[in-house]
């Protein structure tokens, strides 16, 4: 009898030290070999399956002690384990829904038969895992524990249940084999461009949505397909990026990618492509596939066996639009010396007014004004290379000079990016256009090409906060419809590799001590004289090669805090580092040069609060630092 005593003392000690949930052990103790969830002395028994969040199983008996040594389905209930199947669908905003729910429920309630259990098939939680794993990662989350495929599932050959059976049954299960996207390779008037993109967005009406930024001098509209997993609005802390073509109307080839390119994310998202599903999860994509239309209308006219070298290059007006821009660099040349002048974020000046702008520059203006843009790039055609700002040198005499921005090694790390990934333009062997670009495998700064001032990369990165660059995808400005398939090829896994590149670096917000965002807050690099400034919310993005770099946060009226920053080689996403400033005199100025790694914050992701709420155990194990 003492001894019985004793026992149920020594298990009630162990449950109010939190070893369990609920009962033994946490599940991060136990994957850090701290304890153990083996339940001795509980026989299993095959009892009513009773849990309402998993109501819709293919059966109604289940077994306790389950599979993470619960004893009973109030054991379940009070546990982290089901309240994240209860929150996942908000959580994920639907996305793997109801398969991640169904799934957990077969671990924390498994089917019985002859008071035996019979485990979920690891199948059917590896290709779980395989489609949806780039959701959590969207929201930083780690993968759940008790969906791990090798511990708690069972092969075919042991015997095993589906718990998505009735789903794949009714044809709305993840798919195995997934087919591919079928693309047309043939040119589009703009006619056609314009339906394209519309029936693009309304087939995938959850991810995109088309708008216009204006109209061309013939009265065209400038047509932007924008995809994002919540279109329309911009998300905290997701970096926005924008993709231009035809700038040039008789430069078509950039065209016809992005229109490509729109129609393969909506149909690979659709089917499940997990790398489209995380860029347009993390990503907001706004492609402006023709600038120039009504250029394009009159080079279309003549086909490409008849268009020339310039035929509808200019716009209506006759106006070349990457000469049209407000030419910033040249204030920057005469300012650069001064040390308290600031190089970014440089004002139009007054006079640009007075000369002819044309509605397509204008609108493109507003657009890039409007949005919190970090990187860019506009598609053009006449040679095979990646050129990057300047574009005007920095002695106008000089028709040939290297003029680098402040961020010469950001942005040509942009350049390389898209010249590696593209399938030849990076080889020494490449054929060119008369161009030698082969002691620099493909990338060039654009002064150093040629110079010319009123571009559309200079303004991007003197008046915002965006980095452009210019990409000559070939030779032939009017390829004939033959090359459209090949080059598609060629490009591709260029402008992905280009997208996902935007996740690198720091990002963050800059609040004042009530939480609040602080809208055009300032955000330094020491060493680099070009600043970044935060959006409405307060939010920022500053893209920056491996490294340590030290960051200073200020804004008027408030404190300067700094902060030293170190960005290691293996990083694969942008690093966060926010920002608190006090009203001045609350709080002086701070200074926290201690070394700082972005992946090991201390704060809690945003929907750590469903789980600290509840009253149970928080769930350190959804915690991607553990």
């Amino acid at each position: 009898m003492r001894w019985g005593l004793l026992l149920l003392l020594f298990l009630s000690s162990m449950r109010s030290c939190g070893c369990a949930p609920p009962q033994t052990c946490h599940p991060g103790d136990e994957l850090l070999g701290r304890c153990t969830n083996d339940v001795l002395g509980d026989k299993p028994t095959c009892t009513q399956l009773t849990l309402g969040y998993c109501n819709d199983l293919e059966y109604s008996r289940t077994v306790f002690p389950n599979i993470l040594g619960q004893r009973s389905s109030r054991d379940v209930e009070s546990s982290a384990e089901y309240l994240l199947l209860s929150v996942i669908h908000g959580l994920l905003s639907g996305e793997c829904s109801p398969e991640i729910r169904l799934v957990g429920c077969s671990v924390l309630a498994s089917p019985c038969q002859d008071d035996k259990m019979i485990k979920p098939c690891r199948s059917t939680c590896d290709a779980l895992r395989r489609d949806c794993a780039h959701a959590f990662e969207a929201i930083e989350m780690a993968w759940p524990y008790f969906l791990d495929c090798d511990r708690f599932f069972a092969s075919n050959e042991e015997g095993c249940v589906d718990p998505l059976a009735a789903l794949k049954g009714k044809g709305l299960a993840l798919s195995g084999a997934e087919p591919s996207t079928i693309l047309q390779f043939t040119y589009t008037t703009n006619a056609q461009m314009y339906s394209l993109l519309k029936r693009t967005a309304a087939k995938c009406p959850q991810i995109t949505q088309v708008y216009s930024i204006g109209r061309s001098t013939e009265g065209r509209d400038l047509l932007v397909i924008e995809f994002s997993d919540n279109p329309g609005k911009h998300e905290l802390l997701e970096p926005e990026i924008k993709l231009v073509a035809n700038m040039h109307g008789n430069e078509v080839l950039g065209r016809q990618l992005l229109i490509y390119l729109a129609q393969y994310l909506c149909s690979e998202y659709v089917l499940g492509n997990q790398r489209i599903q995380t860029i347009i999860n993390t990503t907001r994509v706004h492609i402006l596939a023709s600038m120039n239309p009504d250029g394009y209308e009159l080079a279309a006219s003549e086909g490409h066996l008849l268009n020339g070298w310039t035929n509808g290059r200019t716009n209506a007006q006759n106006i070349d639009l990457n000469r049209n821009f407000p030419d910033l660099t040249s204030i920057f040349y005469r300012n650069r010396r001064s040390r308290h002048y600031r190089i970014d974020h440089i004002a139009i000046p007054d006079a640009y007014w007075f000369g002819k702008v044309a509605p397509e520059t204008y609108a493109v203006m507003k657009w890039i004004r409007s949005l919190p843009f970090v990187q860019s790039a506009s598609l053009h055609g006449g040679d095979l290379v990646v050129s990057y700002p300047f574009d005007f040198s920095r002695h106008p005499q000089e028709e040939r000079m290297f003029s680098p921005t402040p961020d010469e090694q950001v942005i040509k790390q942009l350049a390389r990016t898209y010249a590696d990934a593209h399938a030849t333009m990076s080889n020494n062997d490449t054929e060119r256009c008369g161009a030698s670009f082969y002691q620099t495998r493909g990338i060039i700064n654009g002064a150093l090409w040629y110079s010319f001032a009123g571009g559309m990369s200079d303004f991007n990165y003197l008046h915002t906060n965006c980095l452009e660059i210019t990409v000559e995808l070939g030779c032939d400005k009017f390829p004939s419809e033959a090359e459209l398939y090949p080059e598609w090829k060629r490009n591709k896994e260029a402008l992905l590799s280009y997208m996902e590149s935007v996740h690198r670096g720091i990002k963050g917000v800059v609040q004042d001590v009530d939480g609040k965002g602080i809208k055009g807050a300032i955000i330094s690099v020491r060493g680099v004289r070009k600043d970044v400034t935060a959006a409405e919310d307060g939010d920022y993005w500053r893209l920056l090669n491996p490294g340590t770099h030290i960051l200073t946060a200020t804004a008027r009226g408030y404190s300067r805090v700094s902060k030293r920053v170190y960005l290691p080689h293996n990083m694969n996403k942008a690093g966060r580092v926010d920002f608190v400033l006090a009203k001045v005199g609350l709080l002086s100025s701070s200074s926290d040069l201690s070394d700082f790694e972005p992946g090991a914050r201390e704060e809690k992701p945003w929907w750590w609060n469903y789980f600290s709420q509840s009253g149970i155990s928080p769930p350190q194990w959804l915690l991607r630092s553990v």
